[in-house]
């Protein structure tokens, strides 16, 4: 992987890489645009396959945050950042220590919060290093039931254009991904009448859903093919490319 030239590609300010010996942490931060203000963008704790996977995802994901922003009319940044690892790890204190100290080498260039494998209770850990940290617990807390009703009422502006109205009942939608956002998503299209097929590569999660839900499930490979009026990718990302 040609660090540089994919940087280049993106628009990317920043790519930091941090490795602390004593407790195996293994963190990447990607500074996208700081243009409107310090960069925000959540922490993914994920087993890559390689390390270009890890920081393929970075940056990916902290140009995403950039246009977030923009968008939302909000006077910060694009950035993300990711723990090379198990995110089922035990002992996370000496972990997510390690990353604040990492966050605060940047003196509030870049502002954390919850992403893929991580939870509040991750963020307070964080928050013993640095202050540049979002989404604690007794304040803005997980995301993702935001997260998810953004989802759902983006759909709806979809329905609206494409089909005149914002109703989803009756319509079908296939939800790749059974994690906090696809959880909370489901429940909101389930409410309004809407028949789910979901698939997760956690099947415990699909259970869960399919007994909350009344979904159809289905393998990870099957989900593209399923017959569907909308398509929700809300898994690991990148599922929606030129392929």
């Amino acid at each position: 992987m040609d660090i540089f030239a994919s940087m280049q590609r993106l628009g990317h300010e920043q790519l930091l890489l941090s490795h602390d010996p004593s407790c195996g942490y293994l963190g990447i931060i990607a500074i996208h645009d700081t243009t409107l203000g310090p960069a925000l963008g959540g922490t993914r704790f994920w087993r890559y396959e390689s390390t270009d996977a890890a920081v393929t995802d970075a940056l990916r994901l902290a140009r995403g945050m950039t246009y977030k922003a923009a968008v939302a009319g909000i006077n910060l940044g694009g950035g993300k950042s990711v723990i090379v690892g198990d995110n089922t790890r035990v002992d996370r204190e000496v972990l997510f220590r390690a990353h604040g100290r990492f966050i605060e080498t940047l003196n509030g260039r870049y502002i954390t919060a919850e992403d893929i494998g991580t939870s509040p209770a991750d963020m307070e850990y964080i928050k013993l290093e640095t202050d540049h940290v979002a989404g604690l617990l007794g304040l803005s807390g997980d995301p993702s039931p935001v997260t998810a009703y953004g989802v759902y009422v983006g759909m709806k502006a979809a329905a609206k254009h494409r089909w005149g109205s914002d109703s989803l009942a009756g319509k079908s939608v296939a939800v790749q991904g059974a994690g906090k956002v696809a959880t909370s998503l489901c429940q909101y299209l389930h409410t309004e009448g809407v028949e789910l097929t979901v698939t997760d590569i956690d099947g415990e999660k699909v259970k869960r859903l399919v007994a909350e839900t009344g979904a159809k499930a289905v393998s990870p490979e099957a989900i593209y093919d399923q017959p569907a009026d909308v398509y929700a990718p809300c898994a690991l990302g990148a599922t929606i490319n030129d392929d």
